[in-house]
């Protein structure tokens, strides 16, 4: 027989359900622990770096495996007990079971693998900070959005149980302001009194889908947006009054429509129910009016931290003309206004373009804010005589847009301020901005979301 026709050892697939040991090298970008068996990836949820686990295949293909732990062998001096009881199950933190400390330095390294598996470039020729940590990494989400569902006879609301249909009543979530959950739990004990009936995605039936709930960390105000399939339906009056009564000093109640099958949570139509349209927030001495679907970080207090080191990156003397791009309500543009002669900013949420020129003049920034697309409103700006200095973008976790990678590479302006929420697209994006004439000068990670996996990077791009 020819022996160059016979398997090789190493291309052996593993057959899900079959255990095996493992060793983890590292995490993964959505926090699950990496080992290689026989050269082939193994993703393993839990696990963490430097441990020794017996796993089970639960999904294998040509390239990966995916597999949960059966026992571990030799655990990490980083594991710790998660205090979340429904931590394994919620999947909205990933890495409760290990020390924050540890979480900051594997942060890091997701960061650097991202830009190694992307790019070419070489994080240790330049300034790569470690990650920008908190103080307190607990309680310091400012908006909740739990879905609502009925479990027996009981109206419920939390999230659903990752990769199921299964919906976990969350009581508490000890990443959340405590005002979050209050509001929550007394607002589905008052659905369920009323017999209001909670949106069944399968069936597309019932009335009430999510409840949203942003609170002012500075301010105390507080705001709760009630998602319904219908504007109009039974109980809807004494469903507000009832909130009212248990909750007298509520900021706004706001409903919004959304009548469609779909995984999208808000709609198009907004009516206010009680009190005020917005809450506001203030961030040291700028004041921010938020309405129901205004885009504003999730995390006050580290917003601070991030917002600065985008602001230190930004090297701004006074004289620049900045642009904001994805500005949102003017958080990052009118952040840096007192060291620029001049910002401009755009956004595509109309709601947001109001809220952020009403603080750009409450505050009396020289700033100003339009609804459009950065990637056309950009070059028009540039015809009308308004070059840029310095553009900050901070886009969603899909990256920034081709056309606007385009635009910006056309442009030339001096220094990209990239604030990223997702190392691979950031990576993708630099070795774009790269083919374009643009250098990645420094990266500074910064953990927004302690206890998940994700972190934030900032990331300075100069014209060479």
């Amino acid at each position: 027989m020819d022996s160059s026709k016979q398997p090789n050892r190493n291309d052996v697939m593993l057959d899900k359900g079959q255990q095996f040991p493992l060793t983890i090298k590292r995490l993964g970008i959505d926090g699950e622990g990496v080992g290689f068996f026989k050269r082939k990836v193994v993703f393993v949820p839990g696990a963490l770096p430097g441990e020794e686990v017996v796993c089970e295949a639960v999904n294998v293909t040509a390239k990966y495996t995916t597999a949960k732990i059966v026992n571990i062998r030799k655990a990490s001096d980083d594991r710790v007990e998660a205090p979340c009881p429904v931590y394994d199950r919620c999947g909205g933190c990933q890495l409760q079971h290990m020390t924050y400390e540890a979480q900051l330095r594997e942060k890091k390294d997701i960061v650097r693998q991202a830009f190694e598996r992307y790019t070419r470039i070489d994080l240790d020729s330049l300034p790569f900070g470690d990650t920008i940590g908190m103080e307190n990494p607990w309680r310091y989400r400012n908006k909740s959005q739990m879905q609502v569902g009925r479990k027996d006879n009981d109206v419920i609301a939390g999230l659903y149980e990752e990769g199921t249909n299964r919906l976990i009543d969350i009581k508490e979530c000890i990443v959340q302001h405590p005002q979050t959950e209050k509001v929550t739990n007394i607002v589905k004990k008052i659905v369920n009194r009323l017999g209001i009936e909670p949106y069944n995605s399968k069936k597309h039936k019932g009335v009430l889908r999510t409840l949203v709930t942003r609170v002012g960390f500075e301010t105390d105000e507080y705001q709760l947006v009630l998602v319904t399939t219908e504007l109009d339906f039974p109980q809807k009056e004494d469903l507000v009054k009832a909130i009212v009564n248990r909750m007298p000093n509520i900021t706004s109640i706001v409903q919004n429509v959304q009548p469609d099958k779909t995984p999208l949570v808000f709609g198009e139509e907004t009516v206010v129910l009680h009190g005020k349209e917005k809450i506001h927030e203030t961030l040291n001495d700028l004041s921010f009016e938020l309405s129901a679907r205004a885009f504003f970080q999730l995390n006050p207090a580290q917003t601070k931290v991030l917002y600065d080191t985008a602001k230190e990156a930004a090297e701004l003397t006074g004289t620049e003309k900045v642009i904001d791009a994805y500005s949102g309500v003017g958080t990052i543009g009118l952040w840096v206004a007192d060291q620029a002669s001049e910002v401009r900013g755009m956004d595509t949420v109309e709601e947001a373009i109001l809220d952020a020129n009403q603080n750009a003049e409450r505050i009396g920034a020289n700033a100003q804010f339009v609804t459009g697309r950065a990637e056309e409103v950009i070059p028009d700006w540039k015809d009308q005589g308004y070059q840029a200095d310095v553009v900050f973008v901070d886009p969603p976790r899909s990256g920034l847009d081709q056309s606007l990678i385009r635009t910006l590479t056309r442009s030339k302006i001096k220094r990209i301020v990239y604030v990223s929420c997702n190392p691979s697209t950031l990576a993708k994006n630099v070795k774009e901005l790269a083919r374009g004439g643009y250098r990645l000068k420094s990266l500074q990670p910064v953990d927004m979301f302690p206890q998940t996996s994700q972190v934030e990077a900032v990331a300075v791009l100069e014209v060479e």
